[in-house]
């Protein structure tokens, strides 16, 4: 039984980049596995996503790019507010302005730098450089 689909698609996705995979398939799937996934797409550092569903649940599979050195989930889910993310940034990000955390705000999943626009806190769920 899997405890944590997160911290397992995320380990799934880094393996497949470090052994040299053009694709990854993800299974099971979420809503936050795809909005997170869909944050590192936007930022460039997948490719493309296929999602299928069949009667099992939702598959992703995912076209790489080789731009990931490491990503993760962040556990236990540390609490933020708005002016605190440079020490989560100096924990878990190798160079200021280097890759980016990801947030569950009240506003949805975003990146550390669209809370600190919107001036939001809330929960660290991952980081990827």
């Amino acid at each position: 039984m899997l405890n944590d689909p997160l911290a397992n698609a995320l380990s799934k996705i880094l393996n497949a980049e470090k052994v040299g995979k053009k694709e990854v398939t993800v299974y099971p799937s979420s809503k936050v596995i795809e909005k997170v996934l869909r944050i590192i797409q936007d930022k460039q550092f997948i490719g493309e996503t296929e999602r299928t569903e069949t009667r099992q649940g939702v598959i992703l599979n995912l076209n790489l790019i080789n731009k990931i050195n490491n990503c993760g989930v962040v556990k236990p889910r540390y609490p933020v507010q708005s002016d605190g993310f440079e020490k989560f940034e100096k924990r878990y990000l190798p160079a200021k302005g280097f890759g980016f955390l990801i947030v569950s705000t009240s506003s949805g999943l975003m990146t550390q730098e669209e809370a600190i626009e919107k001036n939001l806190g809330g929960k660290l769920i991952a980081f990827v450089y």
